[in-house]
């Protein structure tokens, strides 16, 4: 199958983030044992949801990781001219939910597989699929744990992200967290008797705000823009009516951190703030709602001369988004991102991938496969 007709599969199947994923890993082992691969699934601890792995090559040997996330975000915004899980042609453009993000990557990966098991690999190319990247990349750890039982230790992992097939050395890290102040309720006329939990929010915001302009004033690291970690408060909701004292207030806030910094570290002081509210009667929880460390590969690093090669283009030093690079990389294996499409047309209607791209991309894996050989 070409590119474009696994593109068109894959995108009809609707692997919404947070959702069960037995479709497309169905499609995908089958699709691979149909040129004798053998795919590994890997459950995931929600018992609905799995990774997949699948190796081309001696497993016992060092090779190369070309991994993906077979989730998308939902597509329920307004503005699609088509139906989002119908891939929809217009010259060179395909368009549909996940072409950029990243089923483009996985098409390409998957039109290549005749060409890398025809070439009778001495080094290992494995397929690594993971769930739920677009939910702070649940998934991947899961299937991490699992790799020094499934291949030898890995020379280097390719994430296939959207990069105009630009090779990507770095991004921040990431921490997301979703606080609950409960207090209690009553008539507006009595605030006494009550709890106001938008009142004591008030606190818990001012610790953010004080802590994302603490950040501004370093560690830099100028790579990034901005060329410092930064902290912000997303969304707030709390309250029922004007004339109720409101029970019930609840933020949600991230922290993105530079390499060398835990992102999960930005939030404490923030947690402390809320914390620190139980004291006066309010119940408090605390909910980490994604977490991934900052990918930092050096320029000089095999891996990025690898893709220099492979790409014809110097490496980007840097990209604003956040990928599960940073994951690879903390468990010991050299990680870079390059794929086909765009960022800037993920997450948004009429989301597209360039056919082009996906040749590129293709070739780009084969090319690697080349490498393999003795």
């Amino acid at each position: 199958m070409r590119a474009v007709e696994i593109l068109d599969e894959l995108v009809g199947l609707r692997t919404v983030v947070g959702m069960p994923n037995d479709a497309i890993v169905k499609w995908i082992g089958s699709y691979l044992r149909s040129f004798g691969i053998e795919a590994r699934v890997l459950p995931g601890p929600e018992g609905d949801r799995a990774n997949l792995f699948a190796t081309i090559g001696p497993p016992d040997v060092p090779g190369y990781i070309l991994s993906g996330h077979m989730d998308v975000v939902p597509a329920t915004e307004a503005g699609w001219t088509g139906d989002p899980f119908v891939l929809r042609a217009e010259g060179d453009r395909l368009y549909g939910r996940g072409t950029s993000d990243m089923k483009g990557f996985l098409a390409a990966v998957f039109a290549a597989v005749p060409a890398l098991v025809a070439k009778h690999l001495d080094r290992p190319i494995h397929l690594a699929c993971s769930y739920d990247e677009e939910a702070g990349c649940r998934g991947v750890p899961h299937l991490l744990s699992r790799l020094p039982d499934l291949c030898a230790q890995p020379l280097g992992a390719v994430i296939g992200e959207p990069s105009g097939m630009r090779a990507v050395l770095a991004h921040k890290g990431k921490a997301a967290a979703r606080v609950a102040i409960k207090g209690r309720s009553g008539h507006s006329s009595r605030p006494e008797l009550g709890l106001n939990a938008v009142h004591a929010m008030a606190e818990v915001l001012r610790a953010a705000v004080s802590a994302a302009q603490d950040l501004t004033r370093g560690p830099f690291d100028a790579t990034f823009e901005p060329p410092y970690s930064s902290l912000q408060a997303g969304t707030i909701h709390g309250g029922q009516a004007i004339n109720i004292i409101p029970d019930l207030c609840v933020l949600e806030l991230e922290a993105r951190a530079i390499a060398g910094v835990d992102p999960a570290a930005l939030l404490k002081p923030v947690s402390a703030a809320a914390y620190a509210l139980e004291a006066a009667g309010f119940l408090v929880e605390w909910e980490e709602l994604s977490s991934y460390p900052a990918l930092s590969l050096s320029r000089t690093a095999p891996l990025a001369d690898l893709l220099k090669d492979l790409t014809g283009a110097e490496p980007l030093a840097a990209v604003s988004y956040g990928t599960e690079a940073g994951l690879y990389q903390r468990a010991g294996v050299d990680a870079i991102i390059c794929g086909p499409g765009d960022i800037g047309r993920a997450h948004k209607p009429n989301e597209f991938v360039l056919g082009s791209e996906l040749a590129a991309c293709q070739a780009m894996i084969e090319a690697l496969g080349a490498r393999c050989r003795a």
